[in-house]
């Protein structure tokens, strides 16, 4: 095997992972780092806080690793290091790798890092996020431990003893794959290794993973040239004709993100810059200004039907001193559309940290096949926080949230009227609230929650007849109602669920199986509560406050809920998204509308 590839690919570390042959869930011994069992690349064996420590790179023998337990200790002094685990490894070139950021410690939302290596490439510029980093805190001057757990297409990272995992991956990049394990890091005194062990184990549990989408409007086909020397190009000039004529071409599809990893299908040439080209055709009906969504790593230049649109370079540490170059949809450029066939091509040029992109159409709404949109306002409201429909009046009442001016009590924001078929009958139908919310009725009056308090108001005149204090809230949220008209307030900065009979509050549930709730709704005996904490729809038992997880539905703000008449749950996400999901968890997307953000 040769390493050192891999390693100046990723960042000047990075590398390897393996495990013994055994079976059943058996603990092994610590591998002492002075055994015939490892391989070395450029690792040293030292004496480091008392005791014998590995400085480097290096991995197992004769490991054929699939699931189980890896665990390690690490020693870090805090500068820039990426000391971690290589797992699955597969080739010198191929290998799945955690790793730790000392000098991104309690700073940064990615101190903890996941990515896949492929043809020698780690892509931590493109793996980015839920499922591939977190943040967390690296101890200094002295040993901590790293266990991971992995199975299946999953893994998941615990930090010096934790009892809940710092980091979970959902989506194993390589699949389930088998290969040899080991760690790495740089042998320059910034970090160590220690006490490494593993258990080969089939029995893991882990929870459903969240449900993968393809978001609306990703172009998804495209077609790759083979590698070229970026200094051999003009890359500010559209190819010729015969060179295009010239390629072979591949034919790849992008992963459900939408992402392009190039590095699936072409290895680099060199460390020199490497640079490829990349081409889809989009089809109109007639002739339009298309807006294109884009991200990419490092440089980027867009040619849309032979003609230059747009030139970036997003290369690490290029803007800034911790400008990380990551891959997202944060571009745009306007495409001037031809009725027919269209050509639009990339040319991708990559020096470090991951060569891929991402395309999406900017105005792209997905609506299921059972969803049609009738009205939208006119953009006359705050933020609408929460609706309510009433049955009597045939109308119903919107929450206006104003985030960017924090009311207090001089109760600056409203309630709206609107018609059912879009019109405004009355802007500002209930003034004097302060950042209103949650929105419920009950007995033919409506219940709002603000700030600080539950907030009752006559349906008929629009008075407000009563303001139910709080005692010391974080942040109230939503609330439903039950037959007897307790109502049930979520708190989503103090983690907890207060209940409110005749005006009176008290915390009806705190516990760490709800985190963070927002939306919530009474179905039969149950609440249903939006738990942000793990993105999860779960239930309530009003009576035994049993908690059950109904579905994960990933990243994203579960901030609306209701019951149709199957019963069903029409869940909405703060990004844009509705769900129907049953009470057994099969969920249905209708609506998608995160592109425009709307």
């Amino acid at each position: 095997m040769k390493p050192k590839s891999i390693v100046l690919m990723m960042f000047a570390v990075f590398l390897l992972t393996s495990t013994s042959s055994i079976q059943a869930s058996v603990q092994e011994k610590i591998i002492d780092f002075e055994s015939d069992q490892w391989v070395f690349e450029g690792a040293k064996v030292v004496q480091h806080l008392d005791r014998k420590a590995l400085m480097g790179i290096a991995y197992l023998k004769d490991v054929d690793f699939q699931n189980g337990v890896i665990e390690v200790d690490i020693a870090t002094n805090g500068r820039t290091s990426y000391p971690g685990i290589i797992f699955r490894m597969q080739s010198d070139e191929d290998c799945e790798s955690f790793y730790v950021r000392p000098h991104r410690s309690n700073l940064y939302p990615d101190a903890l890092q996941y990515t896949p290596v492929f043809n020698g490439q780690a892509g931590w510029q493109l793996y980015n996020g839920d499922g591939f980093t977190a943040g967390g805190i690296i101890p200094r001057d002295r040993w901590f431990p790293i266990r991971m757990e992995i199975m299946g297409k999953q893994a998941r990272v615990f930090i010096d003893n934790a009892e809940q995992p710092a980091l979970v991956i959902y989506d194993l990049k390589h699949g389930e794959s088998k290969g040899t394990i080991g760690v790495m890091g740089p042998a320059d005194k910034t970090s160590y290794f220690s006490n490494f062990k593993y258990t080969k184990d089939n029995t893991l549990n882990f929870d459903p993973p969240p449900k993968v989408e393809t978001p609306p409007g990703i172009l998804s086909a495209w077609e790759l040239s083979p590698v070229f020397k970026a200094s051999q190009i003009n890359r500010e000039h559209y190819p010729s004709g015969n060179t295009l004529a010239q390629l072979e071409w591949q034919s790849v599809t992008c992963e459900p993100s939408g992402l392009i990893d190039i590095a699936r299908y072409k290895k680099r040439q060199g460390r020199s810059p490497d640079c490829i080209l990349a081409r889809t055709t989009l089809h109109s009906d007639k002739d339009e200004v298309k807006k294109l969504l884009f991200g990419y790593s490092d440089e980027v230049h867009i040619f849309f039907n032979r003609n230059l649109l747009f030139s970036g370079n997003s290369a690490y540490r290029l803007r800034d001193g911790s400008f990380l170059g990551v891959v997202g949809l944060n571009d745009a450029v306007f495409l001037p559309m031809k009725k027919g066939e269209n050509e639009l091509l990339l040319m991708i040029t990559e020096t470090l940290g991951g060569w891929g992109f991402i395309c999406q159409d900017g105005q792209a709404v997905y609506l299921d096949k059972r969803v049609k949109m009738l009205w939208e306002t006119e953009r006359t409201l705050k933020i609408p926080e929460s609706v309510a429909y009433d049955p009597i009046r045939n109308t119903v009442y919107v929450s206006n949230y104003d985030g960017y001016n924090p009311s207090n009590d001089q109760g600056r924001q409203f309630l709206s009227k609107i018609s059912l078929d879009g019109t405004i009958e009355k802007l500002k139908w209930v003034k004097g609230l302060n950042n209103p919310t949650g929105l419920a009725i009950h007995e033919d009056k409506l219940f709002v929650v603000e700030r600080k308090n539950l907030v009752e108001i006559d349906l008929e005149s629009g008075n407000i007849l009563n303001r139910f204090p709080a005692p010391q809230p974080g942040f109230m949220n939503d609330v439903a109602i039950d037959s007897s008209g307790q109502a049930y307030i979520s708190d989503s900065q103090k983690h907890m669920i207060y209940k409110v009979a005749n005006g009176t509050f008290e915390v009806w549930f705190k516990g760490d199986e709800i985190r963070n709730p927002n939306g919530l709704c009474i179905h039969k005996n149950k609440l249903i509560v939006g738990n942000n904490g793990d993105r999860s729809l779960k239930s309530v038992e009003l009576e035994s406050k049993q908690v059950e997880t109904i579905r994960n539905l990933g990243a994203g703000i579960i901030d609306g809920i209701k019951t149709d008449r199957g019963g069903n749950y029409i869940v909405s996400h703060w990004g844009g998204k509705v769900y129907r999901v049953t009470p057994a968890g099969q969920v249905t997307k209708l609506l998608d509308s995160t592109v425009p953000k709307i």
